[in-house]
């Protein structure tokens, strides 16, 4: 099975950045989706970016234009490179793993929290 540690969560101030990883260690097959998931207090989990096996990227309209997600399939490793931040940024990143086999399983990571406030 996948596991996934995650890291660069932390507080910046409006207008900063940050970078999320995501390392996957296990069983890697081919055809996977990966990204991350955010929830704020009190609101429901929205998907934020994933890309795919494929190279596949999928933004939420609310980060486009500001976050990049990339990978790098040599270290098994997810970024989410975090531009311009907003208050409304702030949230509990999650990262996900979908992989595809003979059945489809979803891994999650235990989140981090990234805090936008001057």
């Amino acid at each position: 099975q996948v596991q996934l540690v995650e890291s660069g969560g932390g507080l910046v101030q409006p207008g900063g950045s940050l970078r999320l990883s995501c390392n996957a260690s296990g069983i890697i097959l081919s055809i996977y989706v990966m990204g991350w998931y955010r929830q704020a207090p009190g609101k429901q989990r929205e998907l934020a970016a994933t890309i795919t096996s494929g190279g596949t990227t999928n933004y939420a309209d609310s980060v486009k234009g500001r976050f990049t997600i990339s990978r790098d399939k040599a270290e098994n490793t997810a970024y989410l490179q975090m531009n311009s931040l907003r208050p409304e940024d702030t949230a509990v990143y999650y990262c996900y793993f979908r992989r595809y086999s003979a059945t489809v399983v979803d891994y999650w990571g235990k989140g981090t929290l990234v805090t936008v406030s001057s």
